[in-house]
């Protein structure tokens, strides 16, 4: 089938999905847009989400096109048009009875994504790990789901895009400096590979005690930096370790490329889950899919279930449950995380088994929530 035939029947099956609020469908409505269909029948398409839309929306137009026949991969870029009244500089906040102030952070009210054609064009799944208060094990687990699917074959980036405090290096056990090769004025930096995974870190370019400070404009600078000058190469995975919080750094990637989703990360106690349930709303305000929480540290020291329970009340995936395990320590001292240091350690089985079902629910979106 020729690539304008299979527009053709694309385009065909999109019409078939009606809105549920006004009754038409989403390609007359103007939700698709710029429908492009590669010579491998790769389907790339905008979809302009409005504030009153199901969230639901996305995933079936995504599904109606995976369907048809010829379609061998399907790619969304999610655009959330500025609401009227938003300020230029989102901010959550409200007036403590939980009413949202003028110009917060509400859905919709994020600048639209506008990733750039060819930023890491050529990885398939992009996934961010997060949570809402540091301390809770994020970049450990990061660094495990990173190592744990390039176990499996597949290949994987890490990128460090917790620029106050990147420990990627240390988990990694690698202190080299990235070369930058290319001509002039075209520049590319080379990922450093450690366990089979390439790697990216602001803490290779500073000295082993140096401080990063700096403000918010310019963390986007580097996160942008280190998402179109560095020769990435294919991927079937990116993970992006994120800072913890809800700040510019999350806004910055949003805003910049395709998320797959993010994967939460908390440990059991109430300071813990509360934080984390502050983080995934900002995910779903920016649309972007939570595809679930992990419970880190479980065990006698911090308690167990909080995480579960969270899960449950949000109505999102619990994708595993890590205990508190020396290996863990002894890995990440020794610059090896545990699914290879330790795989057999019970830590090692968890993470192992957090990685494969983060795996499968960015291969099968619609499982997701």
């Amino acid at each position: 089938m020729s690539t304008e035939a299979l527009k053709r029947s694309v385009m065909s099956a999109l019409s078939g999905i009606v809105h549920p609020h006004t009754g038409e469908d989403v390609v007359s409505s103007g939700h698709v847009q710029n429908l492009e269909v590669g010579d491998g029948g790769e389907v790339r398409f905008s979809f302009s989400l409005r504030p009153r839309d199901p969230g639901t929306l996305v995933k079936e137009v995504r599904t109606r096109a995976e369907e048809v026949d010829g379609v061998a991969s399907v790619k969304v870029n999610v655009q959330l048009p500025q609401t009227a009244g938003a300020g230029p500089t989102p901010a959550a906040g409200g007036d403590g009875a939980g009413t949202p102030k003028q110009g917060g952070l509400q859905p919709g009210s994020v600048p639209a994504p506008t990733p750039r054609p060819g930023i890491l064009a050529d990885t398939d799944h992009i996934i961010a790990v997060s949570s809402g208060k540091g301390g809770v094990g994020k970049s450990m687990v990061a660094s495990n789901l990173a190592a744990a699917l390039a176990r499996e074959g597949l290949r994987v980036g890490l990128l460090d895009a917790d620029i106050y405090g990147p420990n990627i290096p240390r988990m990694f056990g690698e202190t080299r400096r990235p070369k930058v090769s290319g001509e002039k004025g075209k520049e590319m930096i080379e990922p450093l590979e450690a366990h089979g995974v390439r790697l990216m870190s602001l803490g290779f370019l500073l000295e082993e005690e140096q401080p990063a400070i700096m403000r918010g404009p310019l963390i986007a600078g580097i996160l942008r930096q280190f998402l179109e000058q560095v020769d990435w190469g294919p991927l079937d995975v990116m993970v992006v370790d994120m800072p913890p919080g809800t700040g510019d750094a999350q806004l910055s990637l949003v805003q910049t490329i395709d998320l797959d989703g993010a994967v939460m990360i908390t440990t059991s106690q109430a300071v813990s889950t509360g934080d984390v349930r502050r983080g995934v709303k900002m995910f779903e305000r920016v649309n972007t899919p939570v595809l679930g929480i992990v419970e880190n540290m479980a065990g006698e020291i911090f308690g167990s279930g909080g995480g579960e329970r969270l899960a449950r009340d949000l109505g999102l995936a619990f994708l595993g449950r890590v205990p508190l395990d020396p290996a863990v320590r002894r890995a990440g001292d020794a610059g090896t995380p545990t699914v290879l240091d330790a795989p057999d350690s019970p830590a090692g089985q968890a993470l192992g088994e957090v990685a494969a079902r983060v795996f499968a629910s960015v291969r099968n979106p619609e499982t997701v929530g």
